[in-house]
């Protein structure tokens, strides 16, 4: 939503906000070390929401963007500046199909939180795959770490974020995100890719672009539940492709 935002709305992506107090709430882990009042420009939240799944970063992102979005919630009182955001999470849930997901914050903490969100492992591969489109997404989720910066009360503040996708960089593997929560289990969405297999006919050429996206919701061992979908994915990929790349067209992609 915020790169949409960036694209769509000239949005400023260097420029400096401030963390609210509100980011905190609900979230057991700060391991970046944030404070209320810090402040930080969304790029480097991005890093943080994206590289170590941060989740004061994640609510921030939504805070910030969601005060500059248009408002898709009724009425012009009793909501928070990331109200609209999520409205917005959700309309863009419902464009993708993503007819059995409800977003109801920016993180997806889901400990006393009314109504529970929900999802589905097709929903989250449609959503995947329309964030990889994006050139820019696609860079934030392959980074194994990088340093951000923040300013607190004048004195600027360094933290090197590191990523929690295990295995990043294995098997083609390029992102993209993990989650987890007591009611989700562990969670991970992987995209791997291969080179594009290039086929000549005479002096034509097909180009057939390899991508994966496998999505782990529930596990006790999502990476190593993940490695082997993605082993097993290009098993029948490659399968698929030897016997001509025939699709059925009523398979439900």
């Amino acid at each position: 939503m915020v790169l949409d935002w960036a694209e769509r709305r000239s949005g400023d992506l260097n420029q400096t906000v401030t963390i609210p107090q509100e980011a905190f709430v609900g979230t057991l882990e700060n391991n970046i070390g944030f404070q209320p009042g810090d402040n930080i420009t969304l790029r480097d939240l991005l890093y943080a929401a994206l590289v170590q799944s941060d989740n004061i970063a994640a609510y921030t992102l939504a805070y910030q963007v969601g005060s500059k979005i248009e408002s898709l919630v009724p009425g012009d009182t009793k909501h928070t500046p990331v109200d609209p955001f999520v409205a917005q999470m959700n309309a863009l849930a419902k464009q993708l199909k993503m007819d059995r997901t409800r977003f109801v914050n920016p993180h997806g903490v889901d400990y006393k939180v009314k109504p529970l969100p929900y999802s589905t492992a097709e929903d989250m591969a449609r959503l995947t795959r329309y964030a990889m489109n994006k050139a820019s997404f696609r860079f934030y989720v392959s980074q194994r770490e990088r340093e951000i910066s923040f300013n607190r009360a004048g004195k600027q503040m360094r933290s090197l974020v590191r990523t929690t996708n295990d295995l990043l960089g294995q098997n083609g593997i390029d992102g993209v995100k993990t989650g987890q929560t007591a009611r989700a289990g562990e969670c991970v969405v992987l995209s791997a890719n291969r080179e594009a297999e290039i086929i000549k006919e005479g002096e034509s050429a097909q180009i057939f672009p390899r991508h994966l996206i496998v999505v782990v919701l529930g596990s006790t061992d999502r990476f190593g539940d993940g490695e082997r979908l993605v082993r097993q994915g290009w098993q029948a990929y490659d399968q698929w492709a030897a016997a001509g790349r025939l699709v059925d067209p009523k398979r439900r992609l």
